[in-house]
């Protein structure tokens, strides 16, 4: 057997064990910087990355993985399939509710995906009989998932700038293993989206520059989610009922319309675990608005939801109470405007002139 047949098998072998680790998808691509990566430097530039200080200060590792991990020649990059969106029981008696992210609601992604990822970085150097160097991520590191994905084969990124798997769809979550083996790359896939620009149009904030470009501080999941100030009036009544990200762009994607093409096994139950929790399934504003500082990190352990901080949610449910022109809710928001959280005091203002404006007493 060739040095080339051996890294095949070798792939394969790790393939077969990420697959048997419960992933959906196992990819691998070389560790060297990419067009997708260096466009990120422009990115940053124009300011479309907000807040989100954390991918400038190491961004040339994010472009170059070879930095993170000196001697890397690999990513392996694995995929898993969020759970399907939870329908809920007819609740029109139970008031307004807020919309969360299909990924959100169950365990925490990053912890589930991560054990997984892990898992397989520690099973390596048996598979390959030599000591290997490696790193691994999921949403945590200076890498860049996205451009690593669609470099290992796992689909294309689209106009919404989400990655495209052919037969799963766009609801994927990734990881991604910094190694030194040197095994094949797997083909690229070409891109699919030809003249369709439902994701685009569909967008409330028009937080797409243009397509494949999303300036991310016009971008529901960045506002509710990564920014900690006050959420641009201007996107206020776009918002609607979204409390914690969005999915809008991906929904009304037509290669999310039948994926999977059939129904994916779950034998080790990972995404049971990701599954929302009941409370997180159709939550109402009133009961948003009524959690503290302690309920609501008993409602979010180990839940991704806890990384909009308290302030962040309670922030974003006004904003969606404003929207719900809800009488009911009236007297919550009156709390929060007379309280002494300025950024809080603001948004349940707004909130409370919308109803005023409506009408709604």
């Amino acid at each position: 057997m060739t040095m080339h047949e051996d890294a095949n098998e070798l792939a394969e072998r790790v393939r077969r064990v990420g697959l048997a680790l419960g992933l959906d998808a196992v990819g691998f691509a070389d560790a060297l910087p990419s067009a997708r990566t260096r466009f990120l430097r422009d990115w940053v530039a124009q300011g479309y990355a907000g807040e989100m200080d954390y991918i400038e200060r190491r961004l040339e590792e994010r472009i170059d993985p070879r930095l993170v991990l000196p001697g890397a020649k690999t990513l392996i990059v694995v995929g898993l399939l969020s759970p399907p969106p939870h329908v809920a029981e007819d609740a029109t008696d139970a008031g307004a509710t807020g919309r969360i992210a299909r990924y959100a609601g169950g365990d925490d992604y990053h912890e589930v995906l991560l054990d997984r990822v892990r898992a397989l970085e520690s099973s390596l150097a048996s598979l390959a009989g030599v000591e290997v160097s490696s790193r691994s991520y999921v949403d945590t590191g200076p890498v860049a998932e996205r451009a690593a994905a669609e470099r290992a084969g796992l689909g294309w990124i689209a106009k919404n700038s989400c990655l495209i798997h052919l037969d799963l769809g766009s609801h994927l979550m990734l990881g991604v293993i910094l190694t030194d083996l040197e095994l094949p790359m797997d083909e690229t896939v070409t891109d699919h989206c030809g003249t369709c620009r439902a994701c685009l149009d569909v967008c409330p904030t028009n937080a797409f520059v243009e397509p494949y470009v999303l300036d991310a501080t016009r971008c529901i999941s960045y506002t509710t989610i990564e920014s900690r100030e006050s959420i641009p009036e201007d996107l206020r009544a776009a918002q609607g009922d979204h409390v914690f990200g969005c999915d809008l762009c991906q929904s009304v994607c037509p290669w999310n319309q039948s994926r999977p093409r059939s129904p994916l096994t779950d034998p080790l139950g990972l995404r049971a675990r990701l599954a929302k929790r009941e409370e997180w399934v159709a939550p109402t504003l009133t009961w948003i608005l009524s959690l503290n500082v302690d309920s609501f990190a008993a409602s979010t352990r180990r839940n991704a939801i806890k990384r909009s901080g308290y302030r962040g949610l309670i922030r974003n449910a006004l904003v969606a109470a404003g929207n719900a022109l809800d009488p009911a809710l009236r007297g919550a928001i009156e709390g929060y405007a007379s309280g002494d959280d300025s950024l809080l005091q603001e948004h349940a203002n707004w909130a409370l002139a919308r109803m005023d404006e409506a009408g709604i007493g």
